[in-house]
């Protein structure tokens, strides 16, 4: 009997100790430090969200505070809600802190993007910065995404975990694009760059785009391919979104050249020497949080693609 109840307890703390590393593996990448970089972030002025903003959608679920400095979007069983930039843009640089909601949030999305759906609706360009709820408290993922001409058939998906509680405070979440390459930064680490390359560059975004930010129902998808959907018993959630930059080209479709573009060269994310070419620290910091933060990337999905997409090669 000893000896059964010896075993007993084994067993138990064996299960326990599975369940322990099951529920802590998604956040033991909180852990990690990120490389020092350039801080892209503080070398450009927030825009006032009220005036660089208008709204998308959900109008009753977003509230501008601190005189339109911040701004909190809501989803609730009613509607998600969203905001677009009054501009478009041909290339530059566009970044916001972003506080995500706390708690349970399968099946929730967080977009801050790009895209000009509304000007070429069969033949859109898109760029993606996507931080899905998940099943597990506070245990959000980054999704980034690239379609250009319409290819919505063939997602670029990468997916990241993060290496902080972006429930916690606002992290500053970055997209370069001009003709040289997009990049997706976190915190102004690079965790992943999209070369424009002329030998297939049908794939590469190229035609000037809006600015997005938005909280809505993901249920078919976001979560484990939809397996865990809203639980709206924990509505409404709210997401926080400051420091709102967009620097870069406005695009004028009377004009033959920008509107507005950044000032010295130096500081000029559509052609400066800073953005066309990722540093040698940039560079690093990008291999590190691939390695040790990417868990998906469709270039390695050779169930999904008999033949892998060309920039994979």
């Amino acid at each position: 009997m000893a000896l059964l109840q010896e075993s007993n307890t084994l067993v138990g703390l064996v299960l326990l100790l599975c369940m322990t590393l099951e529920v802590s593996s998604h956040s033991s990448h909180m852990q990690y430090t990120p490389p020092n970089v350039t801080h892209f972030t503080d070398l450009f002025s927030p825009v006032s969200i009220s005036q660089g903003f208008s709204t998308f959608f959900g109008g009753s679920n977003i509230k501008l505070l601190n005189n339109g400095s911040y701004a909190n979007l809501a989803l609730d069983k009613s509607s998600g809600s969203g905001l677009a930039s009054k501009n478009k843009y041909y290339y530059g640089f566009f970044s916001a802190a972003i506080k995500l909601p706390a708690g349970l949030s399968s099946g929730v999305v967080v977009a801050f993007y790009m895209s000009n759906a509304d000007t070429y609706p069969h033949n859109h360009d898109e760029i993606d910065i996507e931080l899905l709820g998940h099943d597990k408290r506070n245990d959000w993922v980054l999704q980034t995404n690239v379609y250009a001409n319409g290819s919505v058939s063939t997602g670029r998906e990468e997916k990241f975990y993060l290496w902080f509680d972006p429930t916690e405070q606002h992290h500053h979440y970055s997209i370069i694009w001009n003709s040289h390459h997009t990049v997706f930064l976190v915190d102004n680490v690079p965790v992943r760059e999209f070369i424009h390359n002329s030998a297939f560059s049908s794939v590469y975004p190229s035609k000037p785009m809006s600015l997005y930010a938005t909280i809505w129902d993901g249920s078919e998808w976001a979560t484990h391919g939809g397996k865990y959907p809203v639980n709206y018993k924990y509505a409404p959630f709210v997401v926080s979104f400051a420091e709102m930059e967009m620097t870069g080209c406005i695009y004028n479709p009377s004009a033959a050249s920008c509107s507005n573009k950044a000032g010295p060269s130096t500081l000029d994310p559509v052609e400066g020497q800073e953005f066309v070419k990722l540093s040698k620290d940039q560079s690093v910091a990008m291999d590190w949080a691939r390695r040790k933060l990417m868990f998906y990337s469709y270039c390695n999905d050779r169930a999904r693609f008999k033949v892998l997409p060309p920039e994979c090669k």
